[in-house]
């Protein structure tokens, strides 16, 4: 059993800013999220693309955007579970909460906060009979663990930023990478569209455009898959993995069986106080929520998630009250013993 604090479903930019906003509060943090590493959207769809509109940033990667959230929260030593949904919800005697994974971690914590974004995202799946009997057999939607691909035979489909990126990043770890796409252009950061095809002039990546793969070969794992390209017969392409990165959906997920009020695919929160939904103790910041003028900006996000810890603050320590000191008065103390804090004035006379 994982206990915290605070229970932040969703680590992308929402939830990791809760991190630094508890720990000013003493508060620790234990974040879920089904994608494999930190940063929601921004990590998984779009890591290349600017943003615009984070203060003091007049430009943002979106990727350099979680790397920042991820130094900043870092001294308060938040902890992940990575790669697995929140499924199940159950409230105890004690006012505290369980929340069960899909994969069976369970976590307890008096306050949870769902900062899940648009929701659990769900891999775009393309449409071929007898997809789902290769899953995790040589058919994945997600790379995890890029050592799987050690010396395989790699085939990726898709023509956006993922596929363009793991197309590179394989090349040096696979026997050999082919990428497909249904058309000649992608769509996907200039440098990495460039990449691909010196890499292709190289000989160390196959592209084979326009085409779709059409149909997966093997007993108990992929062997190959059918491939149908422009102006030519289908054939067969030899592979031990297959790939598609056709993005995401997103999904509300289990968390609509939770019990919470639903509106639109959004979970209602009581803008008014502190984005509480109609279940106390449960929380919902960022774009999983709606009230009335409600903007689905990363930056609201970041404001919800500061009043929401001041609540989760008092239901926590009810007995206690909390003084709000500025950063710039009172530093920032980390778990891990590190202290931030501005140069102390020297007091001396002028003579």
């Amino acid at each position: 059993m994982i206990q915290t604090d605070i229970l932040i479903i969703g680590a992308g930019p929402t939830g990791l800013f809760t991190v630094f906003e508890a720990g000013l509060l003493k508060l620790r943090c234990h974040l879920i999220d089904a994608l494999p590493q930190p940063g929601g959207q921004c990590s998984e769809i779009y890591p290349k693309k600017p943003i615009y509109d984070i203060p003091a940033y007049p430009e943002i990667l979106a990727g350099d955007l979680t790397k920042k959230l991820m130094e900043q929260i870092k001294q308060f030593e938040p902890g992940f579970t990575l790669g697995e949904r929140a499924d199940t919800i159950e409230k105890q005697e004690d006012g505290t909460f369980i929340v069960t994974t899909n994969k069976g971690t369970k976590h307890k914590a008096p306050v949870v906060a769902i900062a899940g974004g648009l929701g659990s995202f769900e891999p775009r799946k393309p449409l071929i009979d007898n997809i789902t009997k290769f899953e995790d057999k040589g058919v994945e939607y997600m790379i995890k663990e890029p050592e799987l691909y050690r010396d395989k035979e790699v085939v990726i489909a898709g023509g956006g930023d993922s596929a363009l990126d793991w197309s590179i990043f394989l090349t040096d770890i696979a026997k050999s990478v082919t990428l497909i796409h249904r058309r000649n252009e992608f769509r996907g950061a200039l440098d990495s569209v460039e990449k691909v095809q010196e890499l292709k002039n190289l000989g160390k990546i196959n592209l084979i455009t326009p085409a779709e793969v059409k149909g997966i070969l093997g007993d108990n794992h992929v062997t190959g898959v059918v491939v149908e390209q422009e102006g030519k017969e289908p054939f067969i392409l030899d592979t031990d993995h297959f790939i598609p990165l056709f993005g995401l959906a997103p999904k509300l997920g289990p968390i609509a069986d939770w019990g919470l009020e639903i509106e639109k695919n959004a979970i209602k929160v009581n803008n008014a106080l502190d984005y509480q939904t109609n279940v106390p103790g449960i929380y919902a910041i960022g774009d999983v929520n709606t009230y009335p003028g409600k903007l689905k900006l990363i930056l609201c996000g970041f404001h919800e998630a500061t009043l929401m810890c001041q609540s989760a603050y008092q239901r926590i320590h009810p007995d206690k009250k909390y003084v709000m000191k500025y950063t710039t008065v009172g530093g920032v103390e980390g778990f891990d013993g590190t202290k931030k804090e501005a140069p102390k004035a020297v007091v001396k006379a002028i003579e």
